[in-house]
């Protein structure tokens, strides 16, 4: 049996639900409202199964305005439907506003018995009607919402995908006579072809894409999340106590080494040392040991390590150029070159080509909010890694701007040893899909805690070290990293 049944003007009917509810099989909790849920309060079920109980109560009845995008109450528990009257209905938990208004048209949604949805073209036009609330009492979601919708459409189904929206809102705006609501929503979309000012826009999405530089707004959410997180903390001080230029490159190769090798291009340890001794690559490995050397390239250089993040344009120019230098030899992933077509590992999207500059600026903007070496630090490579600007190498350039970070304020530099990568995977996996920066944090900080109990000056006690700490062992050999 349902949760809910409902009163009716079927003698029947009604005379089986008399009975059921003489015997206490069932409970009424609104007028016409019977359930069998004898636990809950009448306010969860009711807002649990709203669209059910328009659907019975109020055939005809159709989901519009902001509630037509939402399919839910607001926060305040509205929700609003266009029907043969304006009312406004109290339920346990919900508040149905009720407004009059043509009947469904060709295109609107049939969606739970008889209730329809507005057609998305409509529910734009809905949503462009004045109204004095503001807010979750208001019917429609703002303008500021509605631009960024039609951004959406746009990064999802580009220029042909936001004129079909307008030519079937027009089809639609003569049929409920509504032309002001569609001259109001043309505009916008015009605005955001760029083909009319874009003074008239609200929301920061609709203006960057207007300025040509569109972001992808749900990966702004998450570094604002992260910033949040690492603003808000206190850090400690660990400088860097190896300062020869002998202890500089021997971190160095290292710090190449094991970036390479979380991104598959595996070597023995002499191997590398051979590669970066002799600046010859194997001749039957020659663009992996290209990797290894261009990564090497970067971080034995100070000059480069110490180059300043001023500003988004100098960040941008300084991220490519050390591509470039990272996979010159690899003409095929377009070294220096930011991404012309979207890239994924397993079932993590990353940000879309067309947004890579405009993420990147806007993510700069937290990193520039941030004054502690560490926590910039932490900050950068994921936005970096989260960006995914590149066709490869994405994850090595992260690592090394983290490091040039560090590296500006005299802080001891990190490496992510073999043992601690599926820490590190894993950790920045969680941050990207449920927003949880704590492990990432956790993880990065063990990191460090690692690197600088580090003597870089002797490269075979270096080495000897890290051997003795398990950090050239493969993740799933039960080994964990040693930290003292």
């Amino acid at each position: 049996m349902s949760e809910l049944l409902f009163g009716s003007s079927d003698r029947k009917e009604n005379y089986k639900i008399s009975k059921m509810h003489n015997k206490k099989l069932i409970r009424k909790i609104s007028p016409r409202i019977y359930t069998t849920n004898m636990e809950e309060e009448p306010s969860i079920i009711i807002k649990r199964n709203i669209l059910e109980i328009l659907g019975n109560l109020y055939p005809g009845a159709l989901l519009s305005h902001r509630s037509a995008f939402e399919y839910k109450p607001t926060s305040t528990n509205q929700i609003f439907a266009t029907y043969t009257y304006t009312k406004k209905i109290n339920l346990p938990g919900v508040t149905i506003n009720f407004l009059e208004g043509k009947a469904p048209i060709k295109g609107d949604n049939k969606i739970f018995g008889e209730l329809y949805a507005s057609s998305k073209e409509r529910a734009f036009l809905e949503n462009m009607q004045i109204t004095k609330k503001t807010g979750p009492d208001s019917k429609t979601l703002g303008i500021p919402r509605i631009e960024e919708k039609l951004d959406d459409i746009l990064v999802t189904n580009g220029e042909d995908g936001l004129n079909s929206i307008r030519d079937k809102a027009k089809e639609a705006s003569q049929i409920l006579e509504i032309d002001k609501e569609f001259t109001s929503l043309n505009r916008i979309i015009c605005a955001l072809l760029i083909t009319k000012t874009s003074k008239i826009l609200k929301s920061d999405v609709a203006l960057s894409r207007a300025a040509g530089i569109p972001y992808d707004k749900n990966r702004i959410e998450l570094f604002e999340s992260l910033f949040t997180f690492l603003h808000n903390k206190e850090f400690k001080s660990i400088p860097e106590i190896n300062s020869s230029l002998n202890a500089f490159r021997n971190f160095a190769f290292f710090d190449a080494y094991f970036s390479n090798y979380i991104e598959g291009t595996v070597f023995e340890v002499e191997e590398a040392k051979e590669i970066i001794d002799s600046g010859i690559p194997l001749p039957s490995r020659s663009d992996d040991s290209h990797d290894v050397l261009g990564t090497y390239q970067i971080v034995s250089d100070k000059i480069e390590m110490r180059k300043p993040f001023s500003d988004a344009d100098t960040f941008l120019n300084i991220l490519q150029s050390w591509h470039k230098t990272l996979l010159f030899a690899r003409k095929d992933k377009n070294p220096g070159q930011f991404k012309e077509r979207n890239n994924r590992a397993g079932d993590t999207h990353f940000v879309d080509y067309k947004l890579v500059r405009g993420t990147l600026i806007r993510g700069f903007e937290y990193y520039k909010a941030l004054e502690n070496s560490f926590a910039r630090a932490v900050y950068i490579m994921f936005l970096v890694s989260e960006v995914h600007p590149f066709d490869d190498g994405n994850g090595r350039i992260a690592r090394v701007m983290m490091n040039a970070e560090l590296f500006k304020s005299n802080q001891c530099k990190i490496i992510i040893p073999t043992v601690f990568r599926d820490d590190y995977l894993l950790t920045i996996k969680r941050l990207t899909n449920h927003k949880d920066p704590k492990q990432y944090f956790e993880m990065l900080t063990k990191a460090h805690q690692f690197s600088s109990n580090l003597n870089f000056d002797n490269y075979d006690e270096f080495y000897k070290y890290l051997e003795s700490h398990n950090a050239f062992n493969e993740p799933d050999s039960s080994k964990r990293l040693i930290i003292e």
